[in-house]
């Protein structure tokens, strides 16, 4: 047991592993031209394993995980403990808790955009790079019954069922980015929006949340042999595919992906400043009234003063002009390692503190010692 807690807990595996972060910095930073600034993340931050040249090499979180670990190794020493080393230790404390944070963030954080008519609420978060397919039962006129289906599952050839739904899904095409082409002629096997148009695979653009997705399915063993075909969705296209099913209508749509929240948001009023003579907004601030419950309050989110509420921060992030009203975009965050930097810099500022005045008497005797 001493030799593992010594081989984890050595100096070199906390070197070794500060070097690598630093070369996935430079390469994550540097790929982003190539490939944009998510999947950069993704490859190099959010990933377990990197491949290059056909060998894995630690990803980010793994090689945030080695060294959460090493650090910890190294307090289970016995040496490690002791009363004239309370400085390193607490310093050692807050390092280890400011890691700690940074692992909390990665797996548990969510972000997401909230965009907002005026006069008009929201309760919930879209992705701005994953998508869904959802396939929403509104027989209930009080509760939709939602199936939705994350576009990682969305691959060629996969099925898709629920007991939720009365129909099975084939998924013959996933597209990342493409566009809608007029059909050259009518077939029986097609249905709806793909009667007229299909789907024509173009290059992706890097930057993700640019990128126009479509799908091109196939449902079958409805029981109704006018539903059983083949169907197109693209992405958040204005009339959804509906589908009526023993009496009851099923929606089916390409939308970016949402998370509910447990409150509700309404803009009342939003108000933009422009630099004189100039389009650009110069400030612009959101009137919302918060509704969670029996609790309803009115709350002002600025460009540099976000709401907080329940673990979320929502951010002023841009507008958008219509024709009569505008529309607020929020950024809104949800990170459970928000405070961990904080504390763990507060920490590390009493450590250095302690350290420096524990080895003040020893600095001081040892000046006299020289002068003597």
């Amino acid at each position: 047991m001493k030799r593992i807690i010594s081989f984890l807990s050595s100096p070199k595996i906390f070197l070794i592993t500060i070097f690598w972060l630093m070369i996935l910095v430079v390469l994550g930073t540097l790929s982003q031209a190539d490939i944009g600034l998510y999947e950069s993340q993704l490859k190099y931050f959010s990933s377990w394993v990197l491949w290059g040249w056909y060998f894995p090499f630690p990803g980010g979180r793994l090689t945030l995980l080695i060294m959460i670990i090493n650090l910890f190794s190294f307090t289970l020493k016995p040496t490690f403990w002791s009363i004239k080393k309370i400085g390193i230790i607490t310093i050692h404390c807050g390092v280890l808790l400011l890691l700690i944070g940074g692992g909390v963030t990665a797996w548990f954080s969510k972000e997401g955009m909230m965009s907002i008519d005026e006069d008009k609420s929201s309760d919930f978060i879209f992705s701005p790079f994953d998508k869904e397919l959802v396939i929403i039962n509104s027989a209930d006129e009080s509760y939709n019954n939602i199936v939705a289906i994350n576009d990682k599952l969305l691959t060629k050839g996969s099925f898709i069922s629920d007991p939720q739904i009365p129909f099975t899904i084939e998924v013959l095409e996933y597209y990342i980015n493409c566009t809608a082409v007029l059909r050259d002629g009518p077939s029986l096997e097609y249905r709806g929006f793909a009667k007229r148009f299909s789907l024509l695979e173009i290059d992706n653009i890097k930057e993700r949340e640019l990128n126009y997705s479509g799908i091109t399915f196939k449902i079958s063993n409805s029981g109704d042999n006018l539903v059983d075909g083949i169907y197109s969705l693209l992405l958040e296209q204005q009339i959804p595919e509906i589908i009526m099913i023993g009496g009851n209508e099923y929606r089916l749509d390409l939308r970016r992906e949402r998370t509910y929240l447990p409150f509700n948001l309404e803009l009342v009023d939003f108000k933009k400043e422009m630099h004189p003579g100039t389009d650009i907004a110069k400030s612009f601030s959101s009137n919302i009234n918060l509704r969670d419950n029996d609790i309803e309050r009115s709350v002002l989110i600025e460009m540099n003063i976000p709401l907080r509420y329940k673990n979320y921060t929502l951010y002023q992030s841009a507008f958008r002009e219509n024709h009569g009203y505008d529309t607020t975009i929020l950024s809104v965050v949800k990170n459970y390692g928000r405070l961990f930097p904080y504390i763990s810099t507060i920490i590390m500022s009493l450590g250095l503190l302690l350290h420096m005045v524990l080895r003040l008497p020893r600095l001081f005797s040892e000046r006299k010692k020289r002068v003597k």
